[in-house]
């Protein structure tokens, strides 16, 4: 497995949580990050990520993690569309009624075809993810309010569901873009290479002292 030249750490400001990511980005992107989180219960995903060199994604596995439970699932996209496998142990459903929380949607997606629009991946509650669409639109390059309608497969966690996701990526000028989905807006502040360092109401990077 190659090391990763570069790392970046956030802090969840809607829960107690964290997202650690080592990645190179030098030809679009590879990275391997890990995220945790207390809710709806206590939980741990790793991750792995590769683009193409236009930011274009090719391949997510997730793998989510908790007390008697284990869920992981795999998309790869090639000649235009999604391949979605999953595997499961435990029960994480159970886990959620005990703690008297709803049960959460299978893993995956039992149609694919739903997400042939999508050509990038957003694991919810993580920040990385949104660096995605703003290097694949080359966003940093536009004049403001430039506004960008995409598709997302959308992978939710802790269970791993798999939806098709209409966002909306706005520039706001340098360093920043106004990010839309549904009812939720959130206008997200990023650094020079386009990964976020403030996400309100969900992340803050925080640097090396």
């Amino acid at each position: 497995m190659p090391t990763m030249p570069k790392s970046i750490f956030w802090s969840r400001t809607d829960t107690a949580g964290s997202e650690q990511v080592l990645l190179d980005d030098g030809h679009g992107l590879a990275a391997r990050g890990t995220l945790l989180a207390v809710d709806p219960i206590p939980w741990t995903a790793r991750y792995q990520l590769t683009t193409t060199p236009d930011w274009a994604t090719t391949r997510v596995e997730v793998e989510a993690e908790g007390p008697g439970w284990l869920r992981r699932v795999t998309l790869e996209r090639a000649a235009g569309r999604w391949r979605v496998t999953t595997a499961e142990q435990g029960n994480l459903d159970a886990a959620l009624v005990a703690a008297g929380h709803r049960r959460a949607g299978l893993p995956g997606t039992d149609d694919p075809d739903r997400l042939a629009d999508a050509l990038d991946v957003d694991l919810s509650g993580s920040p990385l993810f949104n660096t995605l669409p703003v290097h694949r639109l080359r966003m940093a390059a536009e004049p403001a309010d430039v506004a960008h309608r995409i598709t997302v497969a959308w992978v939710l966690l802790p269970g791993l569901e798999v939806v098709p996701a209409e966002q909306i990526y706005t520039g706001l000028g340098p360093g920043r873009v106004r990010f839309a989905s549904g009812t939720f807006t959130a206008d997200i502040d990023l650094d020079d290479s386009g990964y976020v360092v403030r996400y309100p109401g969900l992340a803050e990077r925080i640097d090396p002292r």
